[in-house]
């Protein structure tokens, strides 16, 4: 079955006048489900909950950290755009690999990457469940968490309009508090918000408190460690252009438009929390970053607020990531590296079986969260911990053998281009090489990238000898 997703009208499942993929997913997304999803897809729940860590290690130094790592998610999304829009594909990065580099690739990064979304179902759906036990105690905060779970499985076996209507008011939430939060907070900053009761100091917190950098320039590589997990999830827009109406225009303006998403979501927001409070306002870590700086202005109930706000990013990450795990699975099916039960899609077009081992796998983890908090669940959690920055890493080496592919094949549809092709690539994956070897120096981080660096090896040697075998049975 073939995986490109040039779309077509009528034959297959589902209703005669839907437009439908030529790999049987339904091209049910909206071009306004894209664009928030892509908006939506880079402010996670690790902004707001982590950013106070960052900002005690690093200091206003922070901004530094973000913009660095800001910098190496938009050339990698720059690096996917290209590719994507060339060639829409529900496999996306997975199935690039394995035209690029070989099928032990597109094997080995399409698995790690199902493996880090369905343990971050798990991290997600327990942080939802203690904000909802919070507000209601009655309810056990392992049912809370199995009600999320179950509510987001039945929205994506629903449809994927279904999934897109989501996705597009949790997004909507978290765009409209962050830009809220900006506006309002660089007004207090000025010292121009009506009954404030921040005094405005404009920029003088950046410095007022042991300078920009109180602890250091190696702060900021520390900074780098703690804030690089809160971008995951900005590439989950070019598996969904697969199921668009316009995959090709879905991409290319996802892709134009991520610097500006960073620089305002993150830059920005971090930016006014370091200039209403000093880095070392107590404040900051004991209540959290954001709320802090809301209280500084008196806003009210700030602590609700944020509560909610997070609740919403939860949300959306745990529907995205089903999403994400589920079209990730299908691919591997259709390639032939999963069940083949997992390319079949339903009449709504709807792959089943792949949402459904993708979330059977989800609670699993959910129950070892709650009985083996400490050694199977710690294992899966260290073990999944620095597949992002491999899943970057692969998309980098991707790009280099793919851009000839796609000139020879049809240089008409190369509309996106990386930028000094091929010489920021490679300064790009020098970059991430640098981060993951830092993590084996750092004592936070060490197991995590030890554990999964091992897992990733143990797949891909899998994927190898797989492809050899297959290699062999066809010369037979």
């Amino acid at each position: 079955m073939s995986s490109t997703t040039t779309l077509q009208k009528a034959g297959g499942a589902g209703d005669p006048g839907t437009p439908q993929s030529s790999d049987g997913l339904k091209a049910g997304l909206k071009n306004r489900h894209l664009s928030m999803i892509a908006i939506g897809g880079v402010i996670g729940a690790g902004l707001f909950v982590g950013s106070s860590g960052g900002i005690a290690k690093a200091g206003p130094a922070i901004l530094i950290s973000y913009a660095l790592v800001g910098a190496m998610v938009v050339f990698v999304m720059r690096m996917l755009g290209e590719m994507a829009a060339a060639s829409p594909n529900s496999g996306s990065f997975s199935a690039y690999a394995d035209r690029a580099l070989g099928r032990w690739a597109g094997f080995s990064i399409g698995w790690l990457y199902w493996f880090f979304w369905v343990v971050v179902l798990a991290v997600e759906a327990t942080a939802g469940a203690v904000i909802l036990e919070g507000w209601i105690p009655a309810v056990p905060q392992w049912a809370w968490a199995l009600i999320v779970m179950v509510v987001l499985t039945a929205t994506n076996l629903a449809s994927v309009s279904s999934y897109g209507e989501f996705e597009f008011w949790f997004a909507g939430i978290k765009v409209v508090a962050i830009g809220g939060f900006v506006i309002v907070g660089l007004l207090a900053v000025f010292g121009v918000l009506p009954g404030s009761d921040n005094p405005g100091a404009g920029f003088a917190h950046l410095t007022d408190a042991g300078g920009f950098l109180p602890n250091g320039a190696g702060a900021i590589l520390t900074g780098v460690l703690m804030v690089v997990f809160s971008f995951m999830g900005s590439e989950i827009v070019t598996l969904a252009a697969g199921e668009s109406e316009d995959p090709r225009r879905a991409v290319t303006k996802a892709t134009n438009s991520v610097i500006w998403r960073i620089g305002v979501f993150y830059l920005g927001s971090i930016f006014v929390v370091l200039t209403l409070l000093p880095w070392n306002d107590k404040s900051i870590v004991e209540k959290g970053s954001y709320v802090a700086a809301l209280d500084s202005i008196g806003i009210p109930h700030a602590g609700t607020i944020m509560e909610v706000i997070v609740l919403t990013a939860v949300l959306s990450c745990l529907n995205s990531g089903l999403y994400t795990a589920s079209r990730m699975a299908f691919s591997l099916g259709e390639r032939g590296d999963a069940p083949k039960s997992f390319a079949k899609v339903n009449a709504k077009g709807v792959p089943t079986a792949a949402i459904l081992g993708s979330v059977v796998f989800g609670f699993l983890a959910v129950y070892f969260n709650y009985a083996f908090k400490d050694t199977v669940f710690d294992f899966l959690l260290n073990a999944s911990g620095a597949i992002a920055l491999f899943v970057w890493l692969a998309i980098c080496f991707t790009q280099l053998k793919m851009r000839g592919i796609l000139l020879r094949e049809d240089p008409e549809k190369v509309t996106v281009r990386m930028w000094l092709f091929p010489w920021l690539t490679w300064a790009t994956a020098a970059m991430i090489m640098f981060v993951i070897g830092y993590m084996f120096f750092d004592d936070g981080n060490r197991k995590v990238v030890i554990l999964s660096t091992v897992v990733a090896a143990v797949v891909a040697l899998v994927g190898v000898v797989l492809q050899k075998t297959r290699k062999a049975s066809v010369e037979a």
